[in-house]
């Protein structure tokens, strides 16, 4: 069986090019996945964590939302940020949800609470990606 490539791609760099065996990913209206052959496709994704798989290795991968798109045995995912679950900071991501839990606990005045719901989505995304 062909495989699939797999580039994960935000404004600023290329994270991964890699000929893998299957991909999931976060998709806004719930979770997908996508075997080699897979009919075309575009989804826009959520902040969450993306995997492959590639023989018997699983790597995890966190995504801040954007966009898949499926062709040819080819999955494409432009997303603002995304971190190969190795390159986590996870102490860093745990400061950043702290941070977002207080700021949404206690808000102020000038809180944007939108802003600060967000940042704890991706730090716990983050975390959660690192962790698996």
């Amino acid at each position: 069986m062909e495989g699939l490539r797999l580039d994960i791609v935000t404004p600023d760099k290329v994270v991964l090019q890699e000929e893998v065996d299957y991909v999931g990913a976060p998709g806004v209206s719930g979770e997908f996945g996508i075997l080699p052959g897979h009919a075309p496709m575009l989804s826009a994704l959520k902040v969450g964590a993306l995997f492959f798989r590639k023989g018997d290795r699983t790597v995890w991968t966190f995504v801040s939302g954007g966009f898949a798109q499926v062709s040819d045995n080819k999955v494409t995912v432009l997303a603002e940020s995304a971190e190969l679950a190795s390159d986590i900071d996870v102490e860093r991501a745990e400061q950043a949800k702290a941070r977002a839990e207080k700021r949404l606990s206690d808000p102020q005045p000038d809180t944007d609470v939108v802003r600060a719901s967000l940042a704890l989505a991706r730090a716990v995304a983050r975390i959660s990606a690192a962790r698996r």
